[in-house]
């Protein structure tokens, strides 16, 4: 009976390591070269020489989710949901690409627009031929956004025009504590002036 017992604990253990702690300890850094490999693969497919992103930027931003990686977990799956459809369609029938990420660190970073502009080129958000693409982040926590843009949307978004959307369209919605709200709104304005 003993026996018994003892080989059941062991089983049990043995699967409760194989089910919860191993693909934790294989996981992420699985993950973490998976991201770094398309990265790469990408890049070399690219005919734009991009250099190679350091070991200390692939621990520094995560692998994006889609095109609303909410880190800081914001929304609702609900609203995950919708943004990422209003993302997807416009991105379907303009080949523009909106991203959105909620953070709530820069860690190491001291502002915002730098932590942006290394995220959105790490990303390679937009079109490689147009540079079409556009980054919000946010930061419930830092109480902090901003909007950064590819050399080929500036042209037409440019950072007044942004700062003009952040101020009088996403804002109020965020003190008014509805950050979904805020953002369904600052993206509606952003495809509006992007023409």
């Amino acid at each position: 009976m003993r026996k018994a017992i003892t080989v059941i604990g062991i089983i049990g253990f043995l699967f409760f390591f194989a089910s919860y702690i191993l693909p934790n300890l294989i996981g992420a850094p699985l993950a973490a070269y998976n991201s770094y490999r398309v990265w790469n693969e990408s890049n070399e497919s690219s005919s734009k020489k991009v250099s190679t992103p350091s070991r200390e930027n692939l621990l520094r931003f995560p692998a994006p989710l889609g095109v609303l990686s909410d880190y800081e977990g914001i929304f609702s799956e609900e609203q995950n949901l919708s943004l990422t459809k209003i993302l997807n369609d416009y991105e379907k029938t303009t080949s523009r690409e909106i991203i959105i990420v909620t953070i709530d660190s820069i860690t190491p970073y001291n502002n915002l627009k730098d932590f942006s502009t290394d995220l959105g080129n790490e990303w390679r958000i937009g079109k490689a031929k147009s540079n079409n693409g556009l980054l919000i982040v946010m930061s419930k926590n830092l109480k902090k956004i901003r909007i950064t843009t590819g050399y080929g949307t500036e042209k037409i978004l440019t950072d007044k025009i942004c700062k003009e959307i952040i101020d009088s369209t996403i804002i109020p919605e965020f003190r008014r504590g509805d950050y979904y709200v805020g953002i369904e709104k600052g993206v509606q304005a952003l495809q509006s002036k992007w023409l």
